[in-house]
């Protein structure tokens, strides 16, 4: 992992920090240099006014002209070294012997520096390294009445002495940099503390990468997002966000935008300059459904509101395609309804043919084909290049076939009759010991008491027959072999069904009459179904379901009454 760069916050610290001493170094060595080239000057000035006070002092101009000057001239020249506080003061022959020093050992010898432009009757200033080292000295020369160069001066000021008298002030440039570098630095922490508050931390290559990922994920969103200060005005959207409220597009947005100028509802409005928490909030705009959620937002270094941040969702697509998943999910309904029960008329249809009854099965047949025709609200299509009338009905030859059956051996047609034969339910009755008996459950049936036909279309009274049938097969064989009892009566005008089971119990009556409720685990065709259809049905009918039910079964019971209104 590479290592985390410098902070905004430290860089800036570092940067003004070494920006400080530099500044201060560079004056400190400016000002050093300074106070020396000014000693310096003042030195030779000062060696220059010693040195030509000393050269026209009458005195020396006659020691100079005496046998032996350094008799005299020596102790006059220490006291006056003293008197002005100069380093040296050498008086000397033109031919540079020396005829006083401040070593005593040095009398008599060579003079070391340049003597030219004195003997050419010029004072000079030099800075030379002699026998006391590098020093600062005038020269200047002794003349007699006539102008001639009897002798020189010297008088001087030593490097080490002016260094020395430098230290002071340099103790004090020192000390005022060093109190500039602390003030500075404590200016420079104090800045570095808040960049790093407001930065959290973080470089510059680092917000740089954060702000273009936030910039993506800001334009790229498909919710509106909004960021309102604690002032009430929106300070950052994203593009969704200016559709949705009908703002400026971002790139075109020249500062805050106050909520009053917001062309959103009342509420919303309200909301948003609230700064409360919301969570899927709807709202009613005039030509959208938005739904809101809004959060505060805190400083995560010192947890203090720095506003609110709401997400805005069209809901206007998602109500509209609510209400096409409504009808689709209706419509599935239906076609599980029908599926459920063509299965049951179906192996009705088979029951009659497999015991010889013909007629009774084509009759029956044909009550579902007129049924189902005259539900139709249209004519069907005819087909393609026909002139029949009738050519696109794909029913009408099954139902012209329907429309008259003749009984076996004779040519009398038997129009439909009402009610539900007792062959009919018989057959239909047979057809569910067969099923029963394949998933190893005993189906007894019991129509003795089957006199008349039951007062009821034969597809209701399958329906009804059916599913209580198909539910007690299914209850009595969900934990191995079981028992199911059917028994069907019918007499003046009433019917009544019995269908008893020996499976687990129904845990929840009620429950189990609603539309997808179900014991058993859903397949492809959906659960739930069946007792739904028997209980409208049976209401239709005029009629009544019961049910008894606990640890060792269910019965169910249904009373026909010929006397109840059907609709």
């Amino acid at each position: 992992m590479a290592p985390r760069r410098w902070s905004i916050a430290t860089r800036l610290f570092a940067l003004q920090l070494v920006f400080v001493v530099v500044v201060v170094v560079v004056g400190g060595a400016w000002s050093w240099a300074s106070a020396r080239a000014d000693l310096e000057t003042d030195a030779a000035e000062k060696s220059t006014a010693v040195a030509v006070s000393i050269a026209r002092n009458p005195f020396v101009v006659e020691q100079a002209r005496s046998a032996d000057p350094s008799t005299r001239l020596e102790p006059y020249a220490l006291d006056l070294m003293r008197r002005t506080h100069t380093d040296f003061i050498t008086i000397m022959a033109p031919d540079r012997t020396r005829w006083t020093h401040p070593d005593r050992a040095e009398l008599g010898r060579p003079f070391r520096g340049t003597i030219a432009p004195a003997l050419a009757g010029t004072t000079f200033t030099e800075t030379f390294a002699g026998t006391l080292g590098p020093s600062v000295r005038a020269v200047t020369p002794i003349t007699d009445d006539d102008g001639r160069v009897i002798g020189l001066v010297a008088a001087g000021v030593t490097v080490a002495n002016i260094s020395s008298a430098l230290l002071p002030r340099l103790v004090s440039v020192v000390l005022l940099a060093l109190a500039v570098v602390a003030v500075s630095a404590l200016f420079s922490w104090l800045l570095s503390r808040y960049l790093a508050r407001v930065t959290a931390g973080r470089g510059p290559e680092e917000l740089a990468r954060v702000f273009a990922s936030y910039e993506g994920v800001l334009h790229s969103v498909h919710e509106g997002l909004v960021v309102i200060d604690r002032s009430g005005h929106v300070v950052l959207h994203n593009d969704r966000a200016a559709e949705l409220l009908h703002l400026p597009a971002p790139d075109e947005a020249q500062g805050p935008i106050p909520l009053a100028a917001l062309d959103v509802p009342d509420g919303l409005r309200t909301l948003l300059a609230s700064g409360d928490r919301a969570v899927d909030e709807t709202y009613v705009a005039p030509d959208r459904v938005l739904v809101v959620n809004q959060e505060m937002a805190f400083s995560r270094a010192s947890s203090r509101p720095l506003g609110t941040v709401a997400t805005i969702r069209d809901q206007t697509e998602l109500l509209h395609l609510s209400g096409e998943l409504a009808a689709t999910r209706t419509l599935t309904d239906a076609l599980r309804s029908q599926t459920h029960e063509f299965a049951n008329r179906l192996h009705a249809v088979v029951a009659l043919l497999e015991l010889g009854r013909v007629d009774e099965a084509v009759r029956f047949a044909s009550d579902e084909i007129d049924r189902h025709a005259d539900t139709r609200t249209a004519p069907s299509p005819r087909h393609p290049g026909s002139d029949d009338a009738d050519a696109g009905d794909l029913d009408a030859p099954a139902r012209a076939g329907a429309a008259a059956v003749h009984a076996p051996g004779t040519d009398t047609v038997h129009a439909p009759d009402t009610g539900t034969a007792p062959e009919v339910i018989a057959a239909v009755l047979e057809g569910k010991r067969a099923q029963a008996h394949e998933r190893g459950v005993t189906l007894t049936i019991d129509t003795a008491g089957l006199a008349d036909p039951v007062d009821a279309q034969p597809n209701d009274v399958i329906t009804v027959l059916g599913n209580l049938v198909d539910n007690a097969v299914d209850a009595a064989g969900a934990d191995g072999p079981g028992r199911v009892s059917v028994s069907v009566c019918s007499a003046d005008g009433s019917s009544r069904f019995v269908v008893r089971d020996d499976g687990a119990g129904i845990p929840d009556v009620e429950a189990a009459y609603a539309r997808g409720w179900s014991t058993k685990p859903s397949g492809p065709e959906g659960r739930g179904i069946g007792l739904d259809l028997v209980r409208s049905t049976v209401t239709r009918l005029g009629g009544q379901v019961g049910v008894t039910t606990g640890p060792d079964g269910s019965t169910f019971v249904v009373e026909l009454d010929p006397g109840r209104v059907r609709t």
